[in-house]
């Protein structure tokens, strides 16, 4: 596979660390999500490199090596999407492919919907449209079980002193708990995931995600149920220990044009655990809706 490269790059106000592949101006934008890093990408930039994008993935604000401004409201959607477009121009895209897991997902699903820059296309991983979820969630007890912690990362201070105790064990039994073998991750990987929870400051930017954006995603905010025209896949897989899988549902009134792909047995960390499975479906899905590079 193509090379990887690390660098820095200038978006948006903030200085963000990528891992780039390929090259040109046809642009891939991977985004991860928590408690995650760039690395999560690590088994996709040089698969999309081949295929002929230039495949990049930062650490998005508050992680890894990239800036973490500092209060919560320097974690709410608009700037998360403004970082998006941002990057892109940074970049010099002229087409735009957006990829997100998780936090980055529920990015993706908004940059998308806001416009924040025209997409060739839009692929997600194991987080919901924000209406469908906040539909969902309404009307189904065992989501709500599910996203406990979401409820819990609101209280002050005692959720970074849990999740950074003993080194970060908390996330890396997050990654090893809700896989079915657990050495998909090896330790490196974890170390770097918990090594980046360690950093000064940065697991209150990471939970900061979800205080900023809460109330707004709860409440189906209005703006953001607009209806996307972009070619859009998702990826899910079933054996998620956080979402239910009817979170995958529903889809018609706000994605004119949906393909849903499920991995059964594969859990939340879906482009890692099955890396080749979710390589093989995106290449499918670019030849027959985005067209080859």
């Amino acid at each position: 596979m193509t090379d990887i490269r690390t660098r820095t790059i200038r978006a948006n106000g903030l200085s963000f660390t990528i891992d780039e592949a390929g090259q040109g101006d046809d642009v891939a934008l991977f985004l991860h999500g928590f408690p995650e890093s760039r690395r999560s990408w690590r088994r996709q930039l040089g698969f999309l490199a081949d295929l002929g994008w230039r495949a990049v993935a930062p650490d998005m604000r508050g992680y890894g090596q990239s800036d973490r401004p500092s209060g919560r409201d320097a974690y709410g959607l608009d700037h998360l999407t403004a970082d998006v477009g941002a990057m892109f121009d940074a970049l010099g895209a002229r087409r735009r492919l957006l990829i997100g897991h998780d936090w980055g997902a529920l990015v993706a699903w908004a940059a998308a919907i806001e416009r924040t820059r025209p997409l060739d296309g839009l692929i997600v991983m194991n987080v919901p449209h924000p209406a469908v979820f906040a539909r969902h969630i309404r009307r189904s007890p065992s989501q709500w079980a599910k996203s406990w912690y979401v409820f819990f990362f609101q209280l002050p201070g005692l959720p970074e002193w849990m999740t950074t105790a003993r080194g970060a064990r908390l996330v890396e039994r997050a990654f090893t708990q809700g896989v079915a073998d657990s050495r998909v991750f090896s330790p490196e990987d974890l170390k770097v995931y918990r090594d980046n929870a360690m950093a000064p400051g940065a697991m209150t930017a990471m939970i900061n995600y979800y205080r900023a954006n809460t109330a707004r995603l709860g409440a189906a905010d209005r703006t953001l149920t607009r209806r996307i025209e972009t070619p859009t896949l998702m990826i899910w897989g079933e054996a998620d220990a956080f979402l239910d899988v009817a979170l995958t549902e529903g889809y018609g009134p706000y994605v004119a044009d949906f393909t849903l792909r499920r991995l059964p047995g594969v859990s939340h960390w879906v482009q890692q655990e099955a890396a080749d499975e979710v390589n093989r479906l995106m290449a499918t899905w670019l030849e027959a809706k985005v067209g080859a590079r």
